[in-house]
């Protein structure tokens, strides 16, 4: 089952499973008529009803459904139903005798890219034992989906993989944009460590978390190996994290981001490199 069927990351996903003949069940809000799964349910990841009649005859649970920033709802809205939704996946997932479930959790789960003021990460490369410095609702709904799983794991040996994903997607989505505005000014992308991950490299990743044998609750930092912008990261660092402990030469573009744990529990690396040359002649150094 793919929760959040029809957003951005979920057509992407449901694309990627109907090219491996995975039979799926969609949930969405909503039905737009064209997902390409063998069984569509509507209704809301947060209600147990609607989630327990779609796990029906599934094995398997990858959960998209959130909302996905604190600026598109109040804080109860956003804190709330992200974290409702993610303990009634994985509690009627339990009990439908469920083995796997994959879920989206963030990079915003550090705090840097949503709080209120600016912060600044204790190391690079970050790594999953990066401690949080959360202190918006977003970020702690993604801190506590995370220890949700893990009690999940605990409670009832259901395997999780949270998939700690930065800005997502494509050529024609999102990504030209931001790379232009990091190249007008880098300070805009120092929050989210100027990563990011196309769309159809995130599917696969998915598609990799719930296929791969692993166990326990696992987390894992997703992104493309370069960053979105144009400058040399180490001069990003010196200028916007100046602060933060060099664990690992960064050279050139490289993101400071440690993608090991996704290498060798995934055995993910990114495909799809977006080209930030196309936007050297606007950057402002």
């Amino acid at each position: 089952m793919v929760t959040g069927a029809a957003g951005r990351l979920g057509r992407p996903t449901l694309d990627l499973l109907a090219g491996h003949g995975v039979p799926v069940t969609a949930l969405d809000l909503h039905d737009p008529g064209d997902l390409p799964a063998d069984r569509v349910v509507t209704g809301e990841a947060g209600d147990s009803e609607t989630v327990r009649a779609a796990m029906d005859g599934v094995d398997t649970v990858i959960h998209l459904a959130a909302i996905p920033a604190p600026t598109f709802g109040t804080p109860e809205e956003v804190f709330l139903g992200n974290t409702r939704a993610t303990f009634v996946v994985f509690q009627e997932a339990a009990r439908a005798g469920v083995r796997r479930v994959v879920f989206a959790s963030s990079l915003s789960v550090l705090g840097l890219p949503f709080s209120p003021r600016a912060l600044h990460p204790a190391y690079v490369p970050i790594d999953e034992a990066l401690p949080l410095q959360v202190e918006d609702p977003y970020a702690l709904s993604k801190q506590t989906d995370e220890a949700t799983a893990a009690m999940m794991t605990a409670r009832h040996g259901i395997d999780s993989v949270a998939m700690r994903f930065p800005l997502l997607g494509g050529p024609g989505d999102k990504l030209p944009e931001r790379a232009a505005t990091y190249a007008r000014d880098p300070s805009e992308g120092a929050r989210e460590l100027w990563s990011y991950l196309d769309l159809r490299d995130a599917a696969r990743a998915n598609l990799l978390a719930a296929t791969r044998p692993l166990t326990g609750a696992n987390v894992v930092f997703l992104a493309a190996p370069d960053t979105l912008s144009a400058l040399p990261t180490e001069d990003l660092l010196d200028r916007y994290h100046p602060g933060a402990e060099r664990r690992a030469p960064l050279p050139g573009r490289a993101v400071p981001i440690d993608l090991s744990a996704a290498a060798r529990l995934l055995g993910f690396r990114a495909e799809h490199l977006y080209p930030v040359e196309a936007h050297t002649s606007e950057v402002n150094p």
